[in-house]
């Protein structure tokens, strides 16, 4: 039996090393060179080419290389029958924590602004936002989303959490999904960490924002389909949000002449809120390549009926 690697664009040569090194029996192969199809029955995947994981006749398990499993959702190449994991370790969550931590605090301090006034040699000052005026409010309350509430409350902000069914966690105000408005209008800093599904695509829109606190911003770290694009040029230009912080596009990478560029408002960082580290993600691979072959359940396994 065999474990493949599959993600264009992306050196596993690492990976594959790591779990070399963790099971020296394992047999890795690496796509697109496969020696034998048949004997792959467990396939690690990230944006792989459609529908070529159904070229793979003994495949029990398809596991994501990251936290996001929409592509392995929208192939519809792997049988029902096959079971999906998510992989989550724990520097993911902990590189999201800061990543949104750092976003605020350069929200806050105006960090943006004073960068495009030094390439200007402009001398200008901002008063600082306060935190009375920066409730956070985050939209789904996984793995990410419970990690990142943490450390905003053990620095000092208040905090709220929006899911499906709400829940209780110590030092946050949770709001469960028929409560959104409520949600919206104690939120000064909205960050969307929610799985991409029918129900939240297309979710940040302008409607949404103008249900936001005064002054109001934008983290989006989620998935770039949960914003409607052009509801949020219209939003910053109408006043609904004072900017937007954005990591994920609906299209990656992003054009070169896509609007967003040249809004000095907007924040751009090309998806490296959270990046999987090698060591971690071989460990939680190996566990449900075993795991798999016993017909155990996998660590992070994915509803599909839920989307998550």
């Amino acid at each position: 039996m065999s474990l493949l690697l599959i993600a264009p664009n992306r050196d596993l040569n690492e990976l594959s090393e790591e779990l070399s090194r963790l099971d020296s029996n394992l047999e890795v192969e690496i796509w697109p060179k496969v020696k034998l199809k048949d004997r792959v029955t467990f396939a690690v995947a990230w944006n792989h080419p459609k529908n070529v994981l159904g070229n793979y006749p003994n495949l029990k398990s398809v596991s994501s290389l990251g936290a996001g499993i929409n592509h392995l959702l929208n192939d519809e190449s792997i049988p029902e029958n096959v079971h999906l994991a998510r992989l989550i370790t724990s520097s993911l969550k902990d590189q999201m924590a800061e990543y949104v931590l750092q976003s605020i605090l350069s929200y806050r301090h105006h960090t943006t602004r004073y960068t495009d006034q030094k390439k200007e040699a402009y001398w200008g000052k901002h008063s600082l936002i306060s935190k009375k005026d920066s409730a956070v409010g985050i939209m789904g309350l996984g793995e990410m989303g419970l990690s990142t509430a943490n450390l905003l409350v053990k620095n000092g902000y208040t905090v709220n959490g929006w899911s499906r069914s709400g829940k209780e966690v110590p030092g946050i105000k949770s709001f469960k999904e028929s409560e959104i408005e409520e949600f919206l209008a104690e939120t000064n800093i909205l960050i969307c960490l929610l799985p991409l599904t029918d129900k939240t695509k297309g979710i940040l829109d302008l409607d949404l924002f103008k249900k936001l606190k005064n002054p109001s911003y934008l983290i989006n770290v989620g998935r770039g389909q949960h914003l409607v694009e052009e509801d949020l040029i219209y939003g910053i230009d109408t006043g609904a949000l004072t900017g937007a912080w954005l990591d994920v596009f609906e299209e990656e990478p992003l054009p070169t002449n896509h609007l967003f560029w040249n809004r000095p408002k907007i924040m751009i960082t090309p998806h490296v809120a959270a990046v999987t580290d090698p060591k971690e993600a071989a460990e939680q691979i190996l566990e449900n390549y075993k795991r798999s072959l016993s017909g155990m359940e996998l660590i992070n396994s994915v509803d599909r009926k839920r989307g998550y």
